[in-house]
């Protein structure tokens, strides 16, 4: 099942997708994809409803696309997460993942445009796989139940300012919280329809030149050991997001380093996952 949230910013609607081009609404059935639906473990119920309403589906048209879930409690992030990024960047693997936070008012939907932030000069982009979270979770027994755990994926550009994130204090929160820096979407995908999350091709295009051009298969961690690992020292609350690290080609391991200056587009998706596409403004 893929599910997706359509109409303007602050007033997204809930829905399923029959196909790339329909919906299926929902929305007299969901207030919205949020904490509350998410901590209710109503994903089979919506599958039944979608299942009967297959008839009822509407073209999506010029509708915009807002992210799959609503603002969640957290946005948590892993960092160095690709053995091939890692290498781009000359940083060690990390033995234990390493984790930062994005204020949750970074997410937007998946062709929002991205501002260049205030004083800028090293603003990056980053294709991630992101896990939504299902159900609260704390002290998860192990991989199976962390798995269990995990409502579906959807795809994230953890857009990022380089010089607040390593030069400014080495705080990488700074450069990862800027207003439009977290494009979420646009599907929420179940795990049942993803297949092998650790076999997914990403890709990272600006202005057209091919950046990021990866695969989850060289992630150090995989989804269901991230859930795992973070139990163990907080509390995942439902519809929280984790966002899972990038493949080599960001602009930070180019020769010279590149940035974003405003003005280019940025395309990006992950197989089975959708795609995005955002305007870079100055």
């Amino acid at each position: 099942m893929r599910l997706v949230r359509l109409g303007a910013a602050g007033a997204e609607k809930p829905a399923a997708l029959l196909d790339d081009d329909n919906y299926i609404d929902l929305s007299d059935v969901v207030d919205d994809f949020n904490e509350a639906f998410f901590a209710a473990d109503r994903m089979d119920e919506v599958a039944t409803i979608v299942a009967d309403r297959w008839d009822t589906a509407q073209p999506i048209g010029s509708l915009r696309i807002g992210s799959p879930i609503a603002r969640p409690h957290q946005i948590l992030c892993i960092g160095l997460n690709y053995s091939d990024h890692a290498a781009e960047t000359g940083q060690a693997v990390p033995a234990e993942p390493i984790l930062f936070t994005k204020s949750p008012n970074t997410m937007q939907g998946p062709n929002d445009p991205v501002q260049i932030p205030r004083g800028s000069v090293k603003t990056d982009w980053e294709v991630e796989l992101a896990i939504v979270i299902g159900r609260r979770c704390s002290y998860l027994a192990d991989e199976a139940a962390a798995s269990a755990a995990i409502a579906g994926y959807t795809v994230v550009n953890d857009v990022s300012e380089r010089e607040w994130q390593i030069e400014r204090g080495g705080q990488w929160s700074k450069g990862k919280s800027a207003p439009t820096f977290n494009p979420t979407g646009p599907w929420l995908v179940t795990p049942d329809e993803v297949g092998n999350v650790l076999d997914l091709a990403m890709f990272l295009d600006v202005d057209g030149k091919r950046w990021q051009n990866g695969s989850t298969s060289t992630m150090i961690f995989s989804p269901a050991f991230i859930v795992h690992y973070l139990s163990q020292f907080l509390t995942l609350e439902p519809g929280d997001l984790i966002n899972t690290g990038t493949p080599p080609g960001v602009g930070l391991g180019a020769k010279p380093p590149t940035y974003l200056r405003g003005g280019e587009t940025m395309t990006l998706g992950i197989a089975g996952l959708g795609q995005q596409v955002q305007q870079v403004l100055p």
